[in-house]
């Protein structure tokens, strides 16, 4: 499901399963994870009740570098963000923007659609593995 440049994938497994398949999945492709963020625990943390919700941040200089480059605006996104998270009826999804929709977003050129197609598939291949039993 793609809405606004999000893509949104259904996983097949709990959150926190699911979150660190994606954090191992992106380690083995040689990126950086840059944080990983637990929103349940900070609300919890508030004493607020929040289904679970984690956000991991990563990235590529290689990848990311070329697109900044082009536009530097594009910082703002960079480096990818993977939301994950569980729904009230208890399923797991798995959210990150297309790079291609950013790439959109920011206007940037056929200079640097290569790199944009390399950072799509990589996204596209962790996030396979991360929600999918293959």
């Amino acid at each position: 499901m793609t809405a606004d440049g999000l893509t949104t994938t259904l996983s097949s497994f709990g959150p926190k399963e699911t979150m660190d398949r994606l954090e191992a999945e992106i380690k083995a492709k040689g990126m950086t994870v840059f944080a990983r963020v637990d929103h349940a625990a900070g609300a919890a943390a508030a004493g607020l009740p929040l289904r679970p919700t984690e956000l991991l941040i990563f990235g590529s200089a290689k990848a990311g570098t070329p697109l900044m480059q082009a536009n530097q605006a594009v910082g703002i996104d960079l480096p990818l963000k993977a939301l994950v998270h569980e729904d009230a009826a208890g399923k797991v999804w798995l959210s990150c923007y297309d790079p291609h929709w950013l790439a959109t977003r920011h206007g940037l050129g056929a200079a640097v659609a290569q790199n944009v197609d390399a950072m799509a598939a990589a996204l596209n291949a962790v996030a396979t593995k991360a929600t999918k039993s293959l």
